[in-house]
């Protein structure tokens, strides 16, 4: 992986203006799949010249240049994450929102065992759960 967001936005070539910095930044730091308000919210809180059309265009650009992902987890939001990220699922509580990533060996095994049944390679996936807790 290299090593920030930043750093692979200048090794594609990208024109990194002192705003796209603070956008990338705000990226590299987060744990959770913000979305654009979300972002501009915490840009804004660096820069209050950052506008929303500004974090739009920004997650566009780094999205179209292979370094975000964009998910979208049923609620009507595209949220974003650095693309090279160790490989993980998603668990998202449909109660809250909240989404919880993992990774199990075992469902990666039958993954790939599925696919070379059908005849496949796996190259990529991605698995999103859909759940509520469970009251005790």
């Amino acid at each position: 992986m290299s090593d920030t967001i930043i750093d692979r936005c200048e090794s594609a070539g990208l024109r990194l203006t002192d705003q796209r910095r603070t956008i990338a930044a705000i990226l590299q730091e987060a744990d959770d799949h913000p979305d654009v308000e979300e972002l501009h919210a915490r840009a804004a809180a660096r820069d209050s010249r950052i506008s929303i059309a500004t974090v739009y265009r920004t997650v566009k650009l780094f999205e179209e240049s292979g370094i975000l992902d964009r998910h979208e987890f049923r609620d009507g939001r595209a949220r974003y994450e650095d693309a090279e990220r160790d490989h993980h699922d998603h668990l998202i509580d449909m109660n809250t929102g909240e989404v919880i990533e993992f990774c199990d060996p075992e469902i990666e095994r039958l993954q790939e065992k599925i696919a070379e049944r059908l005849g496949y390679r796996l190259k990529d996936h991605r698995l999103e759960l859909y759940g509520v807790p469970i009251k005790k």
